[in-house]
């Protein structure tokens, strides 16, 4: 395969987009508003799963599943290549608190798809535990729902990773490059109009995330991709209490390796506001203090926001554009850009080279066409701080 393709976005389906095709053969040119994976795929906190995947779509649930059964080949690939480790590790996930509902949908989804789901005790050492009023023997252990399967990866070494990937690929990188207009003629793209002048290819891939829509312009159709802001914090301990990731409806602790902590996260639908609020950080250090007591009396190290992709039912959409013909879009992941972007990569690569898909990939072709109801994005509130 030797067209050239332009792919615009370096966030972490840009970059796996990227190094896929340079591996199949293509020459490649990546274009980045900003710096390297410095947007949502950044700001996220890694966890490779939906967190109560029983509330999601079966489409998207399918693309996950599919996508963190290529990881540890994948990291471990990248790792012997480029001599970083992404930190993939299978640490589970504790889910808190479960009522009787979620325990039901939760067993009834997991038999169904044969994961592992099972009643766990959170064991914790008294000083590090919620509600200090309670007796001992109450304060012993949290009841939980666990899934032992679940897996994370350090997102920012991984982005690491795949710049140097593509860098020893001979993939040409174009940072601060923003496209302002994408010129058609006769039924394909013949150019970008961008803040470092006019560039060309034969074919062209938008992976630019929450930006995708606006970039499209005109091309976008019915294409809703749009922004919503997720707030988090990061702590340091000599030594994390928690081996495992632990979610409560929105939010979610995070253990990393070397005693660092990511605490997440909030839902906001402030259009492409980026900011910090105080009232995020309060009520994120609240709940992390109340779960993890060693948190109270400990200074996040930092505070950061990023502007997920948010689509219709929280699908993606992965497929050639149904105008143009040389203009594919891989875009819309919400949450699960990084979860999602090794098979993400692999359905649009088969759909390019005209490869046996894994499934049907029709749900991920959908978001062109038009949507009869607002797209509900879970959690978030119109102009909220949190």
């Amino acid at each position: 395969m030797k067209k050239d393709f332009i792919v615009i976005g370096a966030g972490i389906i840009g970059l796996t987009m990227t190094a896929r095709l340079l591996e199949a053969g293509a020459s490649v040119t990546l274009l980045e508003r900003n710096t390297v994976g410095s947007e949502a795929s950044w700001a996220g906190g890694g966890i490779l799963s939906t967190l109560f995947p029983w509330d999601y779509p079966e489409s998207v649930n399918q693309l996950t599943m599919y996508s963190t059964s290529l990881y540890p080949h994948w990291t471990a690939a990248l790792e012997a290549q480029t001599g970083i480790d992404p930190e993939y590790q299978v640490c589970g996930l504790h889910i808190l608190h479960p009522d009787e509902n979620d325990q039901a949908r939760a067993r009834n989804w997991c038999a169904a798809h044969a994961v592992a789901i099972k009643p766990h005790p959170l064991f914790l050492d008294e000083d590090e535990l919620v509600n200090t009023n309670k007796s001992r023997s109450d304060q012993s252990t949290h009841a939980t729902l666990f899934m032992p399967s679940v897996a994370q990866v350090r997102n920012p070494r991984l982005l690491r990773a795949l710049k140097i990937r593509i860098e020893q690929l001979r993939g040409d990188i174009v940072e601060h490059c923003e496209v302002s207009r994408l010129n058609s003629r006769d039924l394909k793209v013949t150019g970008l109009q961008t803040s470092r002048g006019q560039i060309t290819g034969d074919q062209y891939i938008v992976a630019a995330g929450a930006w995708s829509s606006q970039l499209l312009g005109e091309h976008a159709l019915n294409l809703d991709i749009r922004p919503i802001r997720g707030q988090m914090l990061l702590y340091k301990l000599p030594q994390s209490p928690i081996q495992s990731v632990l979610a409560e409806r929105a939010h979610y602790l995070i253990p990393r390796q070397d005693g660092h902590i990511l605490v997440g996260s909030t839902t906001e639908d402030t259009g492409f506001n980026k900011n910090t609020t105080i009232k995020a950080r309060i009520q994120l250090s609240d709940w992390a203090g109340n779960l993890l007591p060693a948190l109270k009396n400990t200074l996040p190290l930092q505070h950061w926001s990023g502007l997920r992709p948010a689509s219709y039912r929280d699908i993606p959409t992965i497929s050639r554009h149904p105008v143009l013909k040389n203009l594919y879009i891989n875009s819309g992941h919400f949450r699960y850009g990084v979860t999602m972007a090794p098979g993400s990569a692999e359905i649009l690569l088969n759909e390019i080279i005209e490869r046996t898909q894994p499934f049907s990939i029709s749900p991920y072709q959908q978001g062109w066409q038009p949507v009869i109801h607002s797209p509900a994005i879970k959690g978030a509130s119109k102009n909220s701080e949190f």
